[in-house]
């Protein structure tokens, strides 16, 4: 089957040297909207001035966007200074998560003193649920769910997420990572406010770096029930959140339409690169993210070999970040004609 290139988007990432192509980072191959680039542009006319000593207008910002109100949302530089902001409220104990992972997980535990438990997937690329409320004890510090999971994309049932927190009780604190979340249908969305009524150990993270084309202004959120989310305000860096977040953010939420409509072009790539792939006998798991995984042993030698940076894991495989249609045709050249 050939893929066939469509119109180049403008932002794709070049690196240098031998690679052509940089897509180990999972980001957004669109650059920031017009009315987001100006709205933070305007920002920096007062760029010798403070932002907020902690910050208040993103959290109300989030907040009401989401329908929860502002002392259950944590703000922090991306997904990953929020998980650290976590981390770091909870203490010492066990990290509990799925491997592969995403790898600030790991890195964040030893800089936070936790010991971390991975738990292998399952056959199917999927986090292991059981397995995962097999591992929890006494402790247990943390346990982090990813949904889509990173690096697989696949997807939990949503009643497989309510079944597990359930079962791991109250005490547990859950962190549910859904910096892709956007990515899904309508369908597959968790109903975040009946989760939280009855959670209050669940802290949702979430982040503007993948979906919304952020990933270098490094804003991301937490959700919880508020005296979960005090603790990990109290890890709050001051000065920390640039006023162009607030900006940023702002713009973004009035442009949803147009994100959507951008967010709608890269799974149809996704899509398409992953039929192509299949046709062609190299089957990847369903993604509900920006990416394929691409299975070992041999997909991130390859791609490498063609100058394109995915990213790495110790078995041979691969995620590369997916939505620019030149870049999807330059993987299946190379995984087919290696």
């Amino acid at each position: 089957m050939t893929l066939l290139a469509e119109p180049t988007i403008p932002s794709r990432r070049f690196a240098t040297g031998s690679t052509r192509f940089d897509l180990s980072l999972s980001e957004n191959p669109f650059p920031p909207l017009p009315s987001v680039i100006a709205a933070v542009h305007e920002t920096l006319t007062h760029a010798n001035r403070y932002p907020e000593f902690l910050p208040e207008q993103l959290p109300r910002l989030i907040a009401e966007h989401l329908g929860v109100r502002p002392e259950e949302v944590v703000v922090g530089s991306g997904a990953t200074g929020v998980a650290l902001q976590v981390m770091r409220a909870l203490g010492d104990g066990e990290l509990v998560t799925s491997t592969p992972t995403f790898d600030g997980y790991p890195v964040m535990a030893e800089m936070t003193g936790m010991t971390l438990v991975p738990v292998p997937l399952d056959a199917a690329g999927n986090q292991d649920l059981p397995a995962l409320r097999r591992v929890v004890n006494r402790r247990t510090a943390l346990v982090v769910v990813c949904r889509p999971h990173n690096p697989t994309g696949t997807l939990l049932d949503a009643g497989a997420v309510r079944s597990f927190l359930s079962a791991v009780g109250r005490k547990i604190p859950v962190l549910l990572d859904e910096a892709y979340v956007e990515f899904l249908s309508p369908a597959d969305h968790l109903d975040i406010h009946d989760l939280l009524r009855k959670h209050p150990n669940l802290l949702i993270l979430r982040t503007f770096s993948k979906a919304y084309g952020l990933a270098g202004l490094r804003i991301g959120y937490c959700l919880g029930r508020a005296p979960l989310i005090d603790r990990v305000r109290h890890q709050q860096l001051p000065f920390g959140v640039p006023t162009a977040a607030v900006a940023a953010v702002r713009a973004s939420y009035a442009a949803e339409r147009e994100l959507r409509d951008r967010v709608t072009r890269i799974n149809q790539e996704r899509d398409r690169l992953r039929s192509a792939l299949h046709a062609d006998g190299i089957l990847t798991p369903e993604s509900h993210a920006n990416f394929l995984f691409l299975p070992g042993p041999g997909p991130a030698t390859t791609l490498r070999r063609a100058g394109i940076k995915a990213k790495p894991y110790p078995d041979g495989s691969a995620r590369v970040a997916i939505g620019d249609p030149t870049v999807s045709a330059a993987i299946h050249n190379a995984l087919t004609t290696h």
